[in-house]
């Protein structure tokens, strides 16, 4: 991350910016709409006279004429990797081209592309100030497969950051530095967010270290408090300033920076000489709200800025990479963009019709609805997940088992306790108890609130990783998956120290098909 805070002054703002109303004319405006291919964000703000130095998605082109590759992901069975490009130029990720790629499979995210132009692609973080836990000290690449959504109908995914998850580039081209004027947006999935340092996307440190105060400007997303927040629970967006987090222009408490969690977030941060904004809305309606508007933070080193044009997503400026969130796209810029090129950037993302997934590749998974999930394994498949006191295994369950037995092993689905684009399952006939896993193992028991039962608890379902089906990731441990193993339960990965952990029968053990719950 980075740590420090703001001032408040409103500034005058241009607000007439003729090209711009006129790239955005004819667009229709509506959650669930789709765009005309002709403008994208970019060039809105190019038309601004901001254009993007920086542009990332893994969902759509960010400019109309672009028809690239818009990430890259490598697959686990043979590390061989593949390119996710467009269904057409300045339109949306092909996403069955990963579908494809990575059936039967797990896969991860190595590369999202830039498409300004510049090269400045995000590549696996390095180790800098801390160490992430992949090998050499580099963080964790992200799980393709567990953030699906739709965008204009038409499926996709964005970037699941699970703790430890990381990107960088730290030789960038084009990004400011020192004192520079420059903006940011991302887009943020706001249900999906921790109290750890630091969920960021934006300009950094050159080495992956803590230079100082002012060293970095990035968004933040989360609810963590120890710099600063604003007001209610969280989550905030706030500025990521190097050694602080600001909402405001003190340290600390800005009561003008609210709580933010729309199902699909605008998260703006952008800044100049003495000069900062926070501004952020629902992406799938409305317009832009600003937050702060006003003089850098009352706090020595902010003023002038000393950044340095490195880019980060999902940590902060020295690798601080204990944070959550899920990202779909996000640009920089050149150049101070004024308010009016951010409302009609706003108005090409609500036009552009992100939504939830329309299926998760299996049966019915709608909260509150009663479910069973039955093992798909040849040897197993009239087995389901049950629970008898607090132990959870898989049992043969007919029409002839015992009404306590058809109950116990029936569940509710729940909105994700940790992350509602996931599920959680609550037990048929244990109010308030929930799956969740414990040393890899699950279990059931009482729900007690705190943010490390709703982890252990949370589920990000998939389509089956054989096909039939869905499989269930780990929202803390998003490499491994709801594994049945010797009719125990775990989450397990494909190969690892743990005799569940076993690839025979891995992409079965993984799989469950969502059926109507024994006892309604």
């Amino acid at each position: 991350m980075a740590l420090r805070l703001p001032y408040r002054s409103l500034r005058t703002t241009v607000l007439a910016v003729a090209a711009v109303g006129a790239l955005v004319t004819g667009v229709l405006v509506g959650a669930g709409t789709s765009q005309a291919a002709t403008s994208q964000a970019c060039d809105i703000y190019a038309a601004g006279g901001t254009p993007c130095v920086a542009a990332h998605s893994t969902t759509r082109a960010l400019y109309g004429t672009y028809n690239g590759a818009l990430y890259q992901v490598r697959r686990a069975s043979d590390n061989t990797t593949r390119d996710i490009g467009l269904l057409s130029a300045g339109g949306y990720a092909n996403a069955a081209t990963q579908d494809s790629f990575c059936a039967g499979t797990s896969c991860v995210i190595t590369i999202i592309y830039d498409q300004s132009g510049r090269g400045n692609h995000l590549t696996q973080a390095p180790p800098g100030g801390f160490s992430g836990p992949a090998s050499g000290g580099y963080d964790n690449l992200a799980d393709a497969t567990l953030a699906p959504i739709t965008i204009a109908g038409h499926k996709a995914y964005g970037v699941f950051v699970a703790p430890g998850t990381g990107y960088r580039n730290n030789n960038t081209n084009g990004v400011a530095t020192g004192d520079q004027p420059e903006g940011m947006y991302a887009i943020f999935d706001g249900t999906h967010y921790n109290g750890g340092c630091c969920f960021d996307y934006g300009n950094a440190e050159r080495n992956s270290r803590d230079n100082g105060n002012g060293t970095m400007e990035a968004i933040y997303f989360g609810n963590i408090k120890v710099w600063g927040y604003g007001t209610g629970n969280g989550p905030w967006i706030m500025a990521d300033l190097e050694n602080g987090l600001f909402s405001g222009v003190n340290a600390g408490y800005n009561a003008g920076d609210p709580t933010i969690n729309y199902r699909f977030t605008t998260a703006i941060v952008k800044g100049e000489p003495n000069h900062w904004s926070i501004r952020g809305g629902n992406s799938q309606s409305g317009s832009l709200s600003t937050f702060y508007n006003g003089a850098r933070p009352n706090v020595s080193g902010y003023n002038p800025m000393k950044k340095e044009g490195a880019i980060i997503l999902g940590i902060g400026g020295d690798n601080s990479n204990s944070s959550a969130g899920t990202f779909y796209e996000g640009v920089m810029t050149s150049g101070y963009p004024t308010d009016a090129t951010e409302n009609s950037v706003q108005a090409n993302i609500v036009a552009a019709g992100y939504a939830p997934p329309t299926s998760t590749g299996g049966g019915t998974l709608t909260p509150g609805t009663a479910i069973s999930l039955r093992a798909t394994t040849a040897c197993c498949t009239t087995r389901y997940i049950t629970h008898s006191g607090s132990t959870v295994a898989t049992t043969v369950i007919t029409s002839s088992s015992s009404s306590t037995d058809k109950a116990n092993a029936s569940w509710i689905v729940r909105a994700g306790l940790a992350n509602s684009s996931c599920v959680s399952f609550e037990s048929r006939n244990t109010a308030g108890s929930y799956l969740r896993h414990q040393n890899f193992q699950l279990y059931l028991h009482a729900n007690d609130n705190s943010s490390l039962f709703a982890s252990d608890a949370t589920f990000c379902p998939q389509a089956g990783q054989n096909g039939q089906g869905n499989s269930f990731a780990s929202s803390n441990y998003p490499s491994r998956y709801i594994r049945h193993y010797n009719n125990n339960v775990y989450i397990a990965s494909n190969g690892g120290s743990n005799t569940f952990d076993a690839t025979a029968l891995w992409a079965d053990d993984v799989s469950w098909v969502v059926t109507g719950a024994w006892t309604p």
